[in-house]
């Protein structure tokens, strides 16, 4: 039996798009404009509700993983510089009162958690806002008494980080009482960043000019570690492998860099295919168990010194540094909420081109 092969090139655009029956690039693409959609909602129904508040905490409340990501996110990268506690919790904690603004994020408008904790929330009497369609149960719930922000485009679950991304800096964005002034960056100009981005990624773009599909081919038919170098970057990384998982069935490994490193030797201990493994010949009971590909690690990093990032992971013995430092044309170097924002997309378009080749 020979080894798995993809169905298409990657540099074969008309059979990649003719193979996306489900328009998951297309979904991929639209990080940017959920981000605008999201704002403008913000814009529309929260600035006047919570101007003036001076809230004791803001609890990001996440009813599902891509909102969960967001929210750890949200804390890694804001939580130091925001003037008022900010906490993420799967439900409503039992202390929320009068005094606190509560955001709950979810993308099933039927999940009892969701509506229980919207719920919860609005009986201890926390101004709430919800991130989660209008309908079901959860518009039963909030119709009249929170503030219900549904998202305006919509795409599969898997892509949804962005929209929740967005919904969580409006929120606290429109605290003027968060302090937070020029820490959270202009969604507006998040948006055209990853805009920039998905348009990068296009199918009709070939491997050397295609970030996500040189991603890709470096992730194909191999074991695959993302090791984030910071608390942001490793919440990225905990989401690529939820959408690796999700979107192209592709199962790899979420770390933080300093257990990567820790973690060299037994790196270097894995059994790679030798030049003279042909699947064909080999037979396990007479050769042993086939050799596998070793593990390759994507280090993704915010750092802007981007040399100082990949010498801190050069020990390992394969190894890539994912960022985006030096490919933003004459602008400095992004916020971090701005680079993860980006990655996002490139990570999630490289997940859709897997799938597309064939996954393996």
């Amino acid at each position: 039996m020979t080894a798995p092969s993809p169905l298409f090139d990657f540099d074969d655009a008309s059979a990649l798009i003719e193979a996306d029956v489900d328009g998951i690039l297309r979904s991929a693409a639209l990080g940017g404009a959920q981000i605008r959609a999201s704002v403008s909602a913000a814009d529309e129904f929260l600035r006047d509700r919570l101007r003036g508040i001076h809230p004791r905490s803001v609890v990001l409340v996440a009813g599902g993983v891509r909102a969960g990501r967001a929210a750890e996110l949200v804390v890694a990268l804001l939580s130091d510089r925001c003037a008022v506690p900010l906490v993420a919790a799967p439900t409503t904690p039992p202390w929320v009162g009068p005094l606190d603004v509560v955001v709950v994020a979810g993308d099933d408008a039927g999940d009892p958690t969701l509506v229980a904790s919207i719920d919860g929330a609005l009986r201890r009497s926390a101004e709430v806002v919800v991130d989660a369609p209008d309908e079901g149960p959860v518009r039963s719930v909030a119709a009249g008494r929170a503030v219900l922000l549904a998202p305006r485009i919509h795409v599969p679950t898997a892509y949804v980080f962005a929209r929740h991304l967005a919904v969580f800096c409006a929120v606290l964005t429109s605290l003027e009482t968060s302090r937070l002034g020029g820490a959270v960056p202009d969604l507006g100009r998040i948006a055209d960043s990853v805009d920039a981005e998905a348009a990068r990624d296009h199918p009709s773009y070939e491997v050397f000019e295609n970030p996500a599909k040189a991603l890709a081919t470096r992730m194909l038919s191999r074991r695959v570690v993302f090791a984030g170098d910071s608390p942001a970057t490793a919440v990225l990384a905990r989401h690529s492998t939820d959408s690796l998982l999700q979107i192209a069935g592709v199962v790899a490994t979420p770390a933080a860099l300093p257990d990567v490193l820790v973690a060299r030797d037994r790196l270097l201990d894995s059994t790679a295919a030798s030049d003279t493994y042909d699947p064909f010949f080999h037979d396990e009971e007479l050769d042993g168990p086939a050799p596998v590909a070793p593990v390759r690690v994507f280090v993704l990093s915010t750092d802007s010194d981007r040399p100082a990032a990949r010498r801190r992971a050069a020990a390992l013995p394969d190894m890539e540094l994912v960022s985006v430092v030096g490919e933003f044309e004459a602008r400095e170097v992004p916020p971090a909420l701005e680079q993860v924002a980006v990655l996002t997309v490139r990570l999630e378009m490289a997940a859709a081109y897997l799938r597309l080749v064939g996954g393996r």
